[in-house]
């Protein structure tokens, strides 16, 4: 036993030095402090198959440590010179959890519709899972309920092709999925929509790089054939030119 005793001793001594050293000489830990970014993922003029121009944005912004921040989504598109309101796809304000390095827990309200002044905009509860997966996939996958009951599912992800030091080639893939039906909204459920596009990016400088790209757009499963009996067309593709700018 007391040699036992004297082998604890001997392996906290260290330990206890150490401590102590730290009380005295070693500076403070570095504090924790609070950043923020405003990213411009996609800030384009679209040019459709149906000769309409569009101009698109994709904005992130967010403020806050390194495990809580405080997130703002939108997206959103403007057909040019039709007299149409611009069409806010999403608008979210999101709390962001950091759950693992590469990968963060959001939560928050959204909203979306026409930005007219008699339009009835969709108020939903939303959850995401933002991060970066195995072989550096980009995703942000987001569940979002509306007032309604209404349920569905996005998923986006972006791969970058490094191709020199200031320019990329990234492909990008966003998979829309209705889990109910919503005749107020005239959803259906299933599969709704895949949209796949490809974007060359050369870097001006770290904050500012245009692009050129092409994407193709497609209903799927009973959208696809509610856009058939109505008469619509289930594709579209297009011609994209912008920039992404962040601050």
């Amino acid at each position: 036993m007391y040699g036992k005793s004297l082998l604890v001793g001997a392996a906290l001594l260290p330990g206890l030095a150490v401590a102590g050293h730290a009380k005295e000489d070693w500076p403070e830990p570095v504090k924790e402090y609070y950043t923020g970014q405003v990213l411009f993922d996609r800030l384009e003029l679209t040019r459709t198959n149906e000769e309409e121009n569009l101009a698109v944005w994709d904005v992130m912004a967010w403020y806050g440590g390194d495990y809580h921040r405080v997130v703002f989504k939108s997206e959103g598109e403007n057909v040019q010179d039709d007299g149409e309101p611009t069409d806010l796809e999403s608008a979210e304000l999101l709390y962001g959890y950091l759950v693992s390095p590469f990968w963060s827990f959001q939560a928050g309200i959204g909203t979306r519709g026409t930005l007219s002044s008699d339009a009835s905009m969709e108020n939903y509860a939303v959850l995401s899972f933002m991060g970066l997966a195995p072989y550096w996939f980009e995703m942000d996958n987001s569940l979002m309920m509306n007032e309604e009951g209404d349920v569905q599912f996005v998923s986006e992800t972006e791969y970058e092709w490094q191709l020199t030091q200031t320019s990329y080639l990234q492909p990008r893939i966003e998979l829309t999925a209705n889990l109910t039906d919503s005749d107020k909204y005239e959803r259906q459920s299933g599969l709704s929509n895949l949209r796949v596009g490809l974007r060359y990016r050369h870097e001006i400088s770290r904050e500012f790089a245009p692009y050129i790209g092409v994407y193709w757009n497609g209903a799927l499963g009973n959208t696809a054939d509610e856009m058939k009996r109505m008469g619509e067309d289930t594709t579209e593709t297009g011609v994209v030119l912008g920039a992404r700018v962040w601050f």
